[in-house]
């Protein structure tokens, strides 16, 4: 269901409601009203037929001449006025007002719910001549309903005009905030695809306006990740392909080489006809040849996965590690602080932390100028929440700003390599203060 669907159904029952209670009240208000008016009308028609029978004895007149007068009143329109004489006979005038057309006339419905019952009054009244006379007062309070259905009928189309500019009014104002929702929404459709440069307008409704600016911010930063993404990716892509073509330059030129030479050898001393020692020599010959392509091999197995790692250990493989470096830059000091207990660690975490400690030294070196580098390699446990691998690597080099870092990208392939194990890897530097690199590694 549909949110302008359910706000209009919302407004329509509201709508139904406030007519149903305005109706009620209305309804209510006409019966008493008409109930006052004939009341009123009652009472008034009786003190002016006592006052004007107290004045007969000093002006003498006929019942017939002032019941007519009486008549035309227009505050005894609600009534039908008449009088009994002694003999019986009834004497009665219709009220010139009391004839109403059929077209004004309300519908019986609303005549039935507004009149109520009305009990003729008698009242007995002494003429000028001394003769007992009844006054009959009936109430017929057609015309004071009449009117107070026009009024109605005024209310009822005030509240319904008034309910429909609500209606209308309430609609334009959703319209504009759901054409502003659609706008969002597609907007998100298109972002969904990975098209993340899709940039939402200023909206006038400031709500609105705020969801935007959010959404184009993470869109940005979106399209930021995915450009990292990309150029990570390619560069990787580079990084093996340049990898490939060297383990192939050594394959082809180390050993490839040595193997001719060494086949020459043998083929040689198999159809040589000297003496042993042309023999000795030739297969010292083949033995410095072959320890050659033995270092070639396992420095070339060692660059694509240290077997060490696998054999020993991770703190053995980081230790060896530093010994290597240790050995290339003698005026670098490495130190290392590593538990036993992270030999027993998954596989997976194993290769990504010795790989991040091996672009931090090669970026040490490469970078820092650093006369110092301190590796430390500890397991915090956190109580209930478990443990995790905490790794920091500090160097004393000149560091660099921290806006520059997303540049290298060193850097992005070790936050990546800690992402992928649901870490967090963080950096602290400034200029000429060195640099601090530090990874929070959950553990299952």
């Amino acid at each position: 269901m549909s949110l302008r669907y359910q706000i209009n159904i919302r407004i329509l029952i509201s709508s139904l409601c406030i007519l149903m209670l305005g109706g009620s009240i209305a309804i209510w208000q006409a019966r008493d009203a008409v109930n006052k008016e004939v009341d009123s009308s009652i009472n008034l028609a009786v003190q002016l037929i006592t006052f004007g029978f107290s004045q007969a004895s000093q002006t003498p007149f006929h019942e017939t001449d002032w019941l007519p007068k009486l008549n035309s009143l227009n505050q005894t329109r609600h009534l039908s006025i008449q009088l009994k004489e002694p003999s019986g006979q009834i004497i009665s005038f219709a009220h010139k007002n009391q004839q109403i057309n059929n077209d004004e006339k309300p519908p019986q419905w609303f005549i039935n719910l507004v009149a109520a019952h009305y009990p003729k009054v008698e009242h007995q009244i002494t003429s000028f001549k001394g003769e007992q006379i009844t006054l009959i007062i009936q109430a017929n309070p057609l015309d004071e309903i009449t009117e107070v259905w026009q009024e109605s009928i005024a209310f009822f189309s005030s509240l319904f005009l008034l309910t429909l500019f609500t209606f209308l009014a309430v609609n334009l104002a959703f319209n504009k905030a759901l054409k502003s929702i659609a706008v969002i929404v597609n907007a998100l459709k298109v972002i969904e695809t990975g098209h993340y440069q899709q940039k939402l307008p200023n909206f006038s409704i400031q709500e609105y306006d705020s969801i935007a600016k959010a959404i184009n911010h993470m869109t940005g930063e979106l399209d930021a990740g995915q450009q990292e993404n990309r150029a990570l990716t390619q560069h990787t892509l580079e990084i093996q392909e340049d990898e490939r073509q060297r383990l192939s330059q050594e394959l082809h030129d180390e050993l490839g080489q040595s193997l001719t030479a060494i086949k020459v050898m043998a083929v040689t001393a198999g159809r040589s006809q000297t003496g042993a020692a042309d023999i000795k020599q030739t297969t010292d010959s083949i033995v410095t040849i072959c320890d050659h392509l033995m270092t070639v091999v396992r420095s070339m197995m060692h660059q694509l996965h240290p077997l060490v790692l696998t054999e020993l250990g991770l703190k053995a493989t980081m230790e060896d590690l530093l010994n290597h470096w240790s050995i290339r830059n003698p005026e670098l000091k490495l130190t290392i602080t590593c538990p036993d207990e992270v030999d027993f660690l998954e596989q997976k975490i194993t290769i990504q932390i010795f790989r991040v400690v091996q672009e931090c030294l090669t970026n040490i070196v490469r970078h820092a100028q650093a006369k110092q580098a301190a590796i430390n390699l500890e397991i915090e446990h956190q109580g209930k929440t478990g443990a995790a691998l905490r790794l920091q690597v500090t160097d004393n080099g000149q560091g660099c700003a921290i806006d520059k870092i997303k540049t290298g990208f060193g850097l992005l392939g070790m936050r990546e390599r800690i992402n992928s194990l649901g870490g967090e890897l963080t950096i602290q530097t400034q200029p000429h203060q060195g640099m601090s690199i530090i990874a929070t590694i959950p553990l299952p």
